[in-house]
C-alpha cells in the first residue's frame, strides 16, 4: 500500500498537539502541554489567536458558528465545551457519554464524538444527546469528514501501523477501506478543501498530506 504523500510538515504551536480543526479562516490546533487552542494562519504559519482551555483538549470541530471541543478535566474524565473566538464559554460544560471521548468531527448539520477504547463512535446530532452508535472495527486515532465522504486513521493493536482509510459513517457497522498508509504518530484529521492536516503528536509537528 502506498503512503500518505507529504505537502508540508510544520512545527506546532506547543508541544504535544493533537485536535485540529479549520473555522474562522484559520487552523485552530490544541495543545496537551500548555493546555491551549492556537489559531494559525496559514499564510505565514503565524499564531493569530491563543486560548486558554479549562483542562487538556482532546477533539475539535467547528459547529453552529463556534467552536465544539473535547477537554479533559479531573481524573480524565471528558466533557464538551463551546468556545468562541473570545474564549471558553463554561456555562456550556456539558459530560461526554460515559465520561469518554476524544476526537470530534462534523458534516455541518451533525456532530460526532470519538470513543476510541469503546471503538466505537456517537452520533450526537446537535451535540445535545446521543441519537446513533457507529461501532468501529479496529482501534483508530482520528476521524475526518468532507465533501459528502468520512475517514478514519485506522491503527493496529500496537499503534504502530495506521491507515487512511473510507469510513461510511451513515452505517452503523461499517467497514473501513484502506486508502495509505500514515505514520504511527498522527493523531486526528482535518481537511482545508484541498489537502488534509494531522498532528504528529510526538514529534511536536503538524504534517499536510494528500492520498
Amino acid at each position: 500500500m502506498q503512503n500518505v504523500r507529504e505537502l508540508q510538515r510544520r512545527p506546532a504551536p506547543a508541544g504535544h498537539p493533537q485536535p485540529l480543526a479549520f473555522f474562522d479562516g484559520a487552523l485552530w490546533v490544541g495543545a496537551w502541554d500548555t493546555q491551549s487552542l492556537y489559531a494559525i494562519d496559514l499564510k505565514n504559519w503565524e499564531v493569530v489567536r491563543e486560548i486558554p482551555a479549562p483542562g487538556r483538549p482532546y477533539g475539535i470541530a467547528p459547529f453552529g458558528g463556534s467552536l465544539r471541543v473535547v477537554i479533559s478535566l479531573e481524573d480524565d474524565n471528558r466533557y464538551l465545551f463551546e468556545c468562541t473566538r473570545d474564549g471558553f464559554d463554561m456555562e456550556s460544560k456539558r459530560a461526554c457519554p460515559e465520561h469518554t471521548g476524544s476526537h470530534l468531527a462534523t458534516d455541518g448539520t451533525t456532530l460526532y464524538l470519538c470513543q476510541l477504547g469503546s471503538r466505537r463512535i456517537l452520533d450526537m446530532g446537535d451535540g445535545s444527546n446521543v441519537r446513533r452508535t457507529i461501532e468501529v472495527p479496529t482501534r483508530f486515532a482520528g476521524l475526518g469528514i468532507a465533501g459528502g465522504d468520512s475517514y478514519i486513521i485506522t491503527a493496529d493493536e500496537e499503534f504502530e501501523k495506521l491507515e487512511i482509510a473510507r469510513f461510511d459513517i451513515t452505517k452503523d457497522a461499517p467497514q473501513p477501506e484502506p486508502l495509505a498508509s500514515i505514520e504511527s504518530d498522527a493523531r486526528a484529521l482535518a481537511y482545508d478543501g484541498s489537502a488534509w492536516w494531522t498532528s504528529v503528536r510526538e514529534q511536536n509537528q503538524i504534517l499536510s498530506f494528500a492520498f
